[in-house]
């Protein structure tokens, strides 16, 4: 029945061919049983146009073959190199593209090119068709699918592929016939520019041939400095090949896109490195939105060229409008236009960068001052909220402290140092979070349950800050969720701030914020408000309320002490955004000096009062003194 089925689809071949129809691409993919042994993948690939072999035994899965115009591979890797160990069956699949040239494997899900995405100018090779039939085997190639057609089940060793030779020209003709222009249009799927570096070479210029229906502005331009002709000692050409709408060089990078276009610029058997005079490149592409960056990338194939890695490594990003980015790099690859899509620039970083500062600073040495006024003021005053008090100054100190020395450890010490800064960060935040909570629920039991026994201090202290280590300890073995994250500047993208935080651009590290951080600002700004309202509802009536100076003061102080201040970072609408960011940022980040002078205020109001209507009792909180009736009841 397997070789009926396998009859059925050489006829199917040999019709297509009569047809003069070729194969535009073609594919194969098979399970790989394999033994135990430590596993390899052995490659031998060449120019020519012979055929190709895929076979495998209880440890090789080997590639072989003359195939390919202008690439050449022989080596042997490891699948432990590839994140395989010996184990289960390996499913594989193998892809050819004769209009590129490019020869990729995947193994499970990587992807792996064999042969990179390069320009013919002659023929290519196609219409791969069965050749010799091999034995059956215990170790081999089973469930056997050739353009998901499938064609048996059985374990054999080997199955070799025979292909025969093609005018690119014809081929690319026909793509647009069956493909639409898209497919290979002018210029075709690839485009190759030659370019003759002579003695007196003072640099040039190539442009992308012109796209139908297109402005001459949608061309991309490379400029090549005179000093390439230096580097190239033994060569005097240099090839510029321009790519488009290729999706293996557009779906290589998780959390960014490269644009439609991708130039490789290279010089045979040449390594071009740290060019004196950059090599300049014009992308004109779609308009991109300010609010997303944009960096020009290089593929080092030296490097790793069985994946394509985008690194932002020797090369300089220039943007010139929303659909221009120039782009100067120092070496000889594949170059694109990254636009990331989950990192935004924030507008006036650097003032908003010396403000937090100043604002940590400042708010730091108040903490610890009103950590000593609230610890003095305990001994000799029985005021139940000042153990409370003294938490959420403690939490904001340690807030302050960590946020300040934020940038230069990450700076410093990189991401090794930044996956334990960036958990300690978040559980300081977590802890003053936490302390406000407790602010809310102390005002809640004050005024609407007077007579029910308060909680011990130690209960707060263990909610306030035992309770955020537990989220912390649980994320912090996951992975992937603290690390280096950079912000970039609108003004200048290329230069982000450094800061040890969540990673929110992986879906763990999203994910792991919303339910921590949001989730709980969330809970913590509506129930601070519902309690302000509720507070100043029990409290308007009275004759301290009259006094503008308390109003003022009760509503800032209990405000800062619910964390309301935070809520503003809800508020994003896009006529006061920069506003409102200016504001939150002062806010919260003073937050320690308002609360300090607040007490100290109140202190002050309180000796104005010499002991009678407004300071009869040195409470130190404007809250505790409206409530304090209730207390004593």
């Amino acid at each position: 029945m397997d070789n009926l089925k396998f009859a059925l689809f050489l006829i199917i071949l040999t019709t297509v061919s009569s047809n003069n129809d070729n194969d535009l691409d073609w594919n194969f993919c098979g399970t790989w049983h394999h033994g135990n042994n430590p596993l390899s993948l052995n490659l031998n690939i060449s120019t020519g146009c012979k055929g190709i072999s895929i076979s495998a035994n209880e440890s090789f899965l080997s590639i072989n073959g003359q195939i390919t115009a202008q690439c050449r591979r022989s080596e042997v890797i490891t699948f432990k190199h590839l994140g395989y160990e010996s184990g289960g069956d390996i499913k594989f699949c193998l892809d050819w593209e004769p209009l590129l040239d490019q020869l990729m494997l995947t193994v499970g899900e990587k992807k792996l090119i064999l042969c990179s995405p390069a320009s013919l100018q002659g023929s290519c090779c196609t219409d791969l068709s069965d050749g010799p039939h091999t034995q059956e085997a215990d170790y081999g190639i089973l469930n056997v699918k050739i353009k998901n057609d499938f064609i048996t089940g059985k374990i054999l060793m080997a199955y070799n592929f025979q292909a025969h030779s093609i005018n690119y020209t014809e081929l690319c003709e026909q793509a647009k016939r069956e493909s639409g222009p898209n497919k290979c249009a002018e210029p075709p799927y690839a485009h190759k520019s030659d370019v003759e570096m002579k003695e007196d070479f003072k640099g040039h210029s190539v442009t992308s041939p012109a796209i139908a229906g297109r402005p001459v502005k949608s061309n991309i331009t490379v400029h090549l400095p005179a000093a390439l002709k230096q580097a190239a000692k033994n060569v005097s050409n240099v090839a510029c090949t321009f790519f488009k709408n290729i999706s293996l060089l557009q779906e290589a990078h998780k959390t960014a896109k490269p644009i439609n276009d991708v130039v490789e610029i290279t010089v045979e058997n040449e390594i071009i490195r740290n060019l004196p005079e950059p090599i300049r490149i014009d992308f004109y592409h779609e308009a991109v939105s300010k609010r997303k960056t944009r960096a020009c990338v290089s593929w080092d194939t030296r490097k790793d060229s069985l994946q394509v890695n985008w690194s932002k490594d020797g090369c300089k990003t220039e943007q010139s409008g929303e659909n221009h980015t120039v782009c100067q790099c120092n070496h000889l690859t594949y170059f694109t236009v990254l636009v990331d899509l989950n990192r935004q620039p924030v507008p006036h970083l650097l003032e908003l960068t010396v403000i937090t500062y100043l604002g940590c600073a400042v708010s730091l040495i108040s903490c610890v001052a009103l950590i000593i006024y609230l610890c003095r003021k305990r001994r000799r005053s029985k005021e139940q909220s000042l153990p409370i008090h003294v938490g959420l100054a403690v939490s904001l100190a340690f807030l302050s402290l960590i946020f300040f020395f934020n940038g230069v450890l990450a700076n410093v010490g990189g991401e090794s140092v930044c996956t334990w800064v960036g958990a300690v960060l978040h559980y300081a935040l977590l802890c003053s979070f936490a302390w406000m909570g407790i602010e809310v629920l102390h005002t809640f039991w004050l005024v609407y349950m007077v007579f029910t026994p308060r909680l011990k201090p130690y209960i707060w202290n263990l909610v306030g800050f035992a309770l955020p280590a537990v989220p912390v300890v649980i994320l912090a073995p996951i992975g992937d969720i603290y690390g280096l994250i950079e912000v970039p500047p609108s003004e200048d993208p290329e230069n982000p701030y450094k800061m040890c935080w969540m990673d929110i651009n992986e879906n763990k590290g999203w994910l792991a914020f919303c339910l921590t951080n949001m989730m709980t600002l969330a809970l913590l700004v509506s129930s601070g408000l519902v309690m302000l309202f509720l507070v100043y509802r029990q409290i308007r009536t009275r004759d301290e309320w009259k006094q503008n100076r308390v109003a003022f003061l009760s509503i800032w102080g209990l405000s800062c002490l619910y964390g309301t201040t935070w809520g503003l970072a809800f508020l994003k609408f896009e006529p006061i955004s920069t506003f409102i960011l200016f504001i939150t940022c002062i806010l919260n980040s003073f937050q320690g000096f308002f609360l300090m002078l607040r007490f100290c205020m109140l202190d002050w109001m309180q000796k104005q009062a010499g002991g009678s209507g407004l300071g009869s009792s040195s409470t130190g909180s404007t809250r505790q003194h409206m409530l304090q009736a209730q207390e004593k009841s």
